[in-house]
């Protein structure tokens, strides 16, 4: 199953390491579960975004892994691909970047001729064959529609989907410079956020060697965090509820919505999904 990253220190940039392996600072074992490509979604000191991502097994990449330890930024994406839909390619490859914002997602949707029509223009957004992608482009379309917000594009892109297109999950992270968004819908896979106060340093390692997190920014320095396993013991990690999206604010104040409420309509399960898309969701 791909696994997804983000943390916001918003507005304060800090430099965080991410690691994307397993023990002993080993990318080998993460590679073997999620093969299809790793990448990292950060914002410059003018606000454009920056994605570095290879559609490599993280023990292939290790410049990847060196260069990504120097990121510096208010808010961070990261993604550990193992494919379900379209090759591996760096176009393929998660996160990716629409009108100043970076995005990553874990599922499957299918359906996307009907998906494609959808768009229509904002098809022209799509750099590549992957469903998540194409979603993305369909938040984009709906942020437009609403003047810019986004908690409102999200909002009716899932809805539409939701309701329109067979789906086995759209778990889903979105950045911009200072503001961070995720939702879990529908129950297929989890998402947990944890805040982690001023005083505490950021230093999480994933119990199942899939994602490690590590910060040695001051201690002064609050963060929020969304993954998609608690990434240490903090008693603090909070699962999210099927169909809340949640908002982290500038100031990392936090608030959050139900926006579905129901189960998609077209529901898929792992015996509907072709053999590549199923074991792309299995939780390892």
């Amino acid at each position: 199953m791909c696994r997804l990253f983000g943390m916001t220190a918003s507005p304060q940039r800090v430099k965080a390491t991410f690691w994307l392996l397993d023990a002993e600072d080993s990318l080998d074992h993460q590679s073997e579960t999620n093969p299809d490509g790793t990448g990292l979604g950060t914002f410059d000191t003018h606000g454009m975004p920056l994605v570095e991502k290879q559609p490599l097994a993280a023990y292939a990449d290790r410049q990847f892994a060196t260069e990504a330890k120097h990121r510096e930024s208010a808010t961070f994406l990261a993604h550990v691909r193992h494919a379900s839909t379209g090759a591996r390619t760096v176009n393929n490859t998660h996160p990716f970047t629409q009108n100043g914002r970076i995005f990553a997602h874990n599922g499957v949707i299918e359906d996307l001729p009907r998906l494609d029509e959808q768009l229509g223009p904002y098809r022209a957004l799509v750099q590549g064959d992957t469903d998540s992608e194409r979603f993305f482009a369909l938040i984009t379309q709906h942020i437009d529609a609403h003047g810019g917000d986004v908690t409102a594009g999200i909002t009716d892109a899932t809805r539409w989907v939701a309701d329109q297109l067979p789906i086995f999950a759209i778990n889903l992270i979105l950045t911009t410079t200072t503001e961070l968004w995720a939702l879990r819908y529908p129950d297929t896979h989890e998402l947990y956020m944890l805040k982690r106060k001023a005083g505490e340093h950021l230093r999480h390692a994933g119990s199942k060697g899939t994602i490690r997190v590590h910060s040695a920014d001051s201690a002064e320095t609050p963060t929020v965090v969304i993954a998609s396993e608690p990434m240490d013991t903090d008693p603090g990690w909070r699962r999210m509820p099927p169909g809340e999206l949640l908002h982290i604010h500038p100031d990392l104040h936090t608030d959050s919505s139900p926006i579905l409420d129901r189960p998609p309509a077209h529901l898929l399960s792992l015996s509907d999904l072709s053999a590549e898309a199923a074991a792309s969701q299995l939780t390892r």
